[in-house]
């Protein structure tokens, strides 16, 4: 085999373990997400974002159905209301702000998250 050839395969094989590694990252990623969405946002969301969480049935107003509270929605809008809370962008005090709690990538993972619910 000449060297061409094994810089080829070689390049080959990295690339593939960068690609492996990326869809592994990824799918963690996206776990770690839905664990902080089940921890703070499940109680008054719902499981399946509806705004029917436990704790939904005591707030006024009840917490938002994402697929209508959302709708249009930039991911930087969606993430301002989980990092600073509703009353940031007009909505409910209800809804608190996690920026104290979640860190920025965090943030945009929950934010993802929120989106597949809708």
């Amino acid at each position: 085999m000449n060297i061409r050839n094994r810089f080829t395969r070689s390049a080959a094989v990295v690339a593939c373990g960068f690609l492996v590694a990326s869809a592994i990252s990824s799918a963690t990623q996206a776990q770690d997400a839905k664990q902080l969405y089940e921890k703070n946002c499940l109680a008054c969301h719902g499981a399946s974002g509806k705004g029917n969480g436990p704790a939904s049935k005591v707030m006024k107003p009840p917490p938002s159905e994402f697929a209508v509270a959302l709708k249009g929605k930039s991911d930087a809008e969606i993430a301002k209301v989980v990092k600073e809370g509703g009353k940031a962008v007009g909505r409910a005090a209800s809804m608190p702000g996690y920026g104290s709690k979640l860190s920025d990538e965090q943030i945009q993972g929950v934010t993802q998250y929120i989106k597949s619910l809708k």
